[in-house]
């Protein structure tokens, strides 16, 4: 039984626990302020993790004592997202840190909201101009009275 306790799969998938919560500190998150010319820059980013693990018991003959196999791994992975940009004044701005599109599609998507605006705004004028003509053929109409 004593060797349950110190050679389990718990106890193996705790220790791998505790130090991913080693590396999952608040300071890896929000980094370290960076401060030049009136400036400060706070770092932020992603961290991902990923755990797997496992083992078997098993008792043989010739070791009674030692019946234990198994292993964990784990991975992390830290991206950049942005960048909180303080000024002396106090103003306060996030600067993401988005990578480029990576193919058409993605910049096909990301260029929608811009061609949406563009006809919007193409629309609203050109209603703008019918309702001006339309007042103007009103007015003179009202004048030719």
């Amino acid at each position: 039984m004593e060797q349950e306790k110190t050679n389990s799969l718990g106890e193996l998938m705790r220790i791998t626990m505790e130090h991913i919560k080693t590396m999952a500190d608040a300071n890896t998150i929000i980094g370290t302020p960076i401060h030049a010319e009136g400036v400060t820059l706070i770092p932020v980013s992603r961290m991902s993790f990923g755990m797997g693990g496992g083992g078997t018991e098993f008792t043989i003959k010739q070791y009674p004592n030692q019946n234990f196999g198994g292993g964990s791994a784990a991975s992390a992975k830290l991206e950049p997202v942005a960048f909180l940009v303080v000024r002396e004044d106090g103003s306060v701005k996030l600067l993401p840190v988005a990578p480029p599109p990576a193919t058409t599609v993605d910049r096909v998507i990301e260029t929608v909201p811009e061609v949406v605006d563009k006809v919007t705004g193409f629309i609203e004028k050109q209603q703008e101009k019918k309702l001006e003509k339309q007042e103007k053929a009103a007015s003179v109409e009202d004048f030719a009275e």
